[in-house]
């Protein structure tokens, strides 16, 4: 009989190499809405190849935002 085939499923972690900044989060997420805009923009005109994009930003949008609540949390109770 043949062997069975086993599939080894791996996940990925990606930490960043240094925490940003509130500043560098706040430019971060300044920019990714204007991208965000921007794409949405050229979906409606039918430009936009690859509509996926608008929920990968949208969804990079929201974690921005939860990264930089946390900060705000942490330093409001640093300042307790």
């Amino acid at each position: 009989m043949a062997d069975k085939k086993t599939v080894v499923k791996t996940t990925k972690t990606v930490e960043p190499a240094a925490p940003l900044t509130l500043e560098q989060l706040r430019e971060k997420l300044t920019s990714s809405l204007q991208e965000q805009l921007d794409s949405k923009r050229s979906h409606v005109q039918g430009e936009l190849v690859n509509p996926h994009v608008l929920t990968v930003k949208r969804k990079e949008i929201a974690r921005l935002q939860t990264a930089i609540r946390q900060l705000e949390i942490a330093a409001a109770k640093e300042n307790k």
